[in-house]
């Protein structure tokens, strides 16, 4: 569960007119904190964004789901779904209190390596170089 200052501050930055994914940076910051804490760990880098974002969608940050190219099926389905509940179009289902304990308990049981300066630097610079390839090939 996000921070109720999260919640508002991602709310305020979207009525200013910034875009999604600004509005979305305060829960993967949230997230990255959380694991620099200890309150869990990661496996990467990745993995740390991928739960801000998830959790930003579902707190009702219009972001849109990944594209083929960038993450597999199920991936761009859990997006799906959970933009769908952070927009009210579905309804959120009262999660199992078996899985989230078996999911904290995962989590709780990475590293906390994925949070530190290094590893978010390598995972920015490879997400520039992607991107930079990318807008070659459309030239």
């Amino acid at each position: 569960m996000p921070d109720k200052a999260t919640v508002d501050r991602a709310k305020k930055e979207l009525r200013e007119g910034k875009s999604p994914s600004t509005a979305a940076g305060g829960f993967v910051r949230e997230e990255v904190e959380h694991i620099r804490e200890g309150e869990h760990g990661a496996r990467s880098s990745k993995q740390a964004i991928a739960i801000g974002l998830s959790k930003a969608r579902r707190a009702g940050v219009p972001l849109k789901p990944p594209t083929k190219e960038q993450a597999p099926a199920r991936t761009r389905r859990a997006a799906k779904q959970d933009l769908e509940v952070g927009q009210q179009e579905r309804k959120p289902r009262a999660p199992s209190k078996k899985r989230s304990q078996a999911t904290l308990g995962a989590l709780k049981r990475e590293g906390r390596q994925a949070a530190s300066k290094q590893a978010l630097s390598a995972q920015a610079k490879t997400a520039a170089r992607k991107r930079k390839t990318a807008s070659r090939a459309r030239k």
